[in-house]
């Protein structure tokens, strides 16, 4: 059975930067396609970041969130996203996804909220 379980939001001030995690069983997180996507209050799904299964593919970024960083350890199959230079728009419920960003299966979710 696939589970992904996210951690690691909080509340940042602007400017600050958090790590967020994702921590998957039932399968590896190298052998699918993995996703960062957010959702913000009363908005749509948006994918943040996406990196390839297996390696030699550089991981792809939304143009709007360039200021994020994706990666996995393979060894224990979790995900992470690095959010940095946070402003009030981040706001967000953040997820992990495996396969396809809109339609794949994904944890409860872990909020990221933007505040002085």
């Amino acid at each position: 059975e696939v589970q992904l379980v996210e951690s690691g939001g909080g509340l940042v001030q602007p400017g600050g930067t958090l790590r967020l995690s994702c921590a998957a069983s039932g399968f590896t997180v190298g052998s699918s396609w993995m996703y960062w996507v957010r959702q913000a209050p009363g908005k749509g799904l948006e994918w943040i970041s996406r990196i390839a299964a297996g390696g030699g593919r550089t991981p792809d970024v939304h143009s709007a969130t360039g200021r994020f960083t994706i990666s996995r350890d393979d060894a224990t199959s979790t995900l992470y996203l690095e959010l940095n230079s946070l402003n009030t728009n981040d706001t967000a419920m953040y997820y992990c996804v495996k396969g396809h960003w809109s339609s794949g299966p994904r944890g409860q979710g872990t909020q990221v909220t933007v505040s002085s």
